[in-house]
């Protein structure tokens, strides 16, 4: 891709999500995601294989029907209601296709079957677009419309917990295994979404941050799954013993900063008297914490058998020098202490 076709599809990305984060009108809502699917399908495309033009077309088929039926979920809100404001959703039917709406369009389940196909068909730097950037607006809007009670909140963010741990276990593809992740995660994201916005939003930027910090090791190793990731040892050693850092702040182990939006959310379940789903959430983020100890023990704690030809790999020096990486690390394993400013500072 060019640099002038680079620079205007970031700028096209960005300017879709400034626009959906700024309004308060369905349509222009619907304009600015419509902006960020047609900005990120040249991104997929541009790998001419046939996984990844299978993957774009995919995802554009998924976005369509989740735009269609946004705009007939607007459109009967504001035939009920008389206004097109976001935060006027407040008829039963229209706020429930809205929700299904943002659940197809993020991944969650029981809408998730698409997403983790899309991303085994994208590169690692597209997927991860796909994975942080892309969920961005849509969040949001779920924020927006939460102010009004709906039973759907609290199953929605147990099942993406559940379907995100429960698919990643006999998972072998590194994408697949970020895949299922991120719809776990996303899940704790939408259990506050109606009670405490804030933490929803510091759990989806502690998740970027250590999701960035994955994606992008998987690219410098280049590995793509289980297999591959077991023999990167001999490539950069030193990122690969430190690698499990970030999959223990992932999992949510204390002390790292993962551990901290879990505790959150758990503590506020337990005032709200869900003590039900608080439980149910815990124990499903036992099988997102066995797939991650897994990727771990394979990558730093065993030295498969190899012969001659994959131990000693050919070494490439990179382009650039990995300082995003290296920062992204550091946040990963060491943002705990700040967090709680950062919660203070969202609630403002």
């Amino acid at each position: 891709m060019s640099p002038y076709m680079l620079m205007m599809f970031s700028s096209m990305l960005i300017l879709g999500t400034t626009i959906t984060l700024s309004s308060s009108h369905w349509l222009l809502a619907w304009v600015g995601l419509e902006m960020n699917t047609f900005a990120i399908i040249p991104f997929m495309a541009q790998k001419s294989h046939p996984r990844a033009l299978e993957a774009t077309l995919k995802y554009f088929i998924i976005q369509s029907t989740a735009a269609i039926l946004m705009l007939l979920s607007s459109t009967l809100n504001a035939w009920l209601s008389g206004q097109w404001n976001i935060q006027h959703m407040i008829y039963p039917l229209p706020l429930t296709i809205t929700i299904i709406t943002l659940t197809l369009k993020m991944g969650l389940a029981p809408m998730h079957a698409w997403y983790p196909e899309v991303l085994q068909g994208l590169s690692f730097k597209v997927g991860l677009m796909l994975s942080t950037w892309q969920k961005l607006a849509p969040l949001i809007l779920f924020i927006q419309i939460s102010k009004e009670y709906s039973i759907l909140y609290i199953p929605l963010g147990l099942t993406s917990i559940l379907v995100g741990g429960w698919g990643g276990l006999n998972q072998t593809q590194l994408r697949k295994i970020l895949g299922y992740s991120s719809i776990a995660h996303l899940g704790w994201a939408i259990l506050m979404t109606h009670y405490m916005p804030p933490i929803s939003f510091l759990t989806f930027l502690i998740y970027t941050t250590m999701t960035f910090t994955l994606f992008f090791t998987f690219h410098f190793l280049s590995s793509a799954s289980i297999n591959s990731a077991a023999t990167s040892w001999t490539k950069t050693t030193f990122l690969v013993s430190i690698t499990p850092l970030t999959l223990f702040s992932l999992s949510g182990l204390p002390p790292f900063t993962g551990f901290i939006s879990k505790w959150l959310i758990l503590n506020e379940l337990t005032k709200q008297g869900l003590l039900l789903a608080a439980v149910t959430a815990t124990l499903s983020a036992l099988l997102s914490l066995f797939f991650y100890l897994r990727l771990s023990y394979v990558m730093a704690l065993t030295v498969p058998p190899n012969n001659l030809s994959a131990t000693l790999p050919w070494r490439f020096p990179l382009s650039l020098p990995p300082i995003f990486l290296t920062m992204s690390i550091i946040l990963s394993c060491s943002l705990l202490p700040l967090s709680p400013s950062m919660l203070a500072f969202l609630s403002y």
